[in-house]
């Protein structure tokens, strides 16, 4: 595992946990300070488990007395300087759907296919065999789309 490639991704996840740049980019060097800054860390077969455990860790920190919340309207703003009606409906619903998931399966959701985290990583993170994390996803993956499913026939 070479560093500097999970520096981006690690900023990246704490970003969408924190949504807020500045906060996220002095978390992601305090994880990575406290990550060189162990003994720990030098199993190689859990460098990666040893880091997104310290972010999260310290992005819990952070909010320990605050819910976070995600805003629908800061999505709409973004699409709609975009001038696409259609992917605008189409992130409406998909953000709409994923405000009905727990955050720890939106983090699931995240740690898997946005910053491609190895499924047995995520496994130990979660305390959950590979085979559990295949079915855990699988499901949250399917509840989405019963989700935007039901969202896009009620707007119709």
């Amino acid at each position: 595992m070479k560093l500097e490639e999970q520096y981006d991704r690690i900023y990246k996840y704490l970003y969408f946990r924190l949504h807020d740049e500045n906060i996220a980019e002095d978390l992601t060097q305090e994880a990575f300070l406290r990550f060189l800054g162990s003994r720990t860390y030098r199993d190689e077969n859990r460098q990666l488990q040893y880091l997104y455990t310290i972010a999260r860790n310290l992005c819990n920190q952070h909010y320990r007395d605050r819910t976070f919340e995600y805003s629908l309207d800061d999505v709409m703003d973004r699409s709609a300087s975009d001038g696409f009606e259609q992917p605008l409906l189409q992130q409406m619903l998909l953000t709409d759907a994923l405000q009905r998931l727990s955050p720890d399966e939106r983090e699931m959701l995240f740690l898997r296919y946005i910053n491609e985290v190895p499924v047995p990583v995520i496994g130990r993170l979660y305390d959950l065999s590979r085979f559990a994390v295949y079915r855990k996803l699988n499901s949250i993956l399917k509840k989405l789309r019963n989700e935007m499913e039901k969202e896009g026939q009620d707007g119709k």
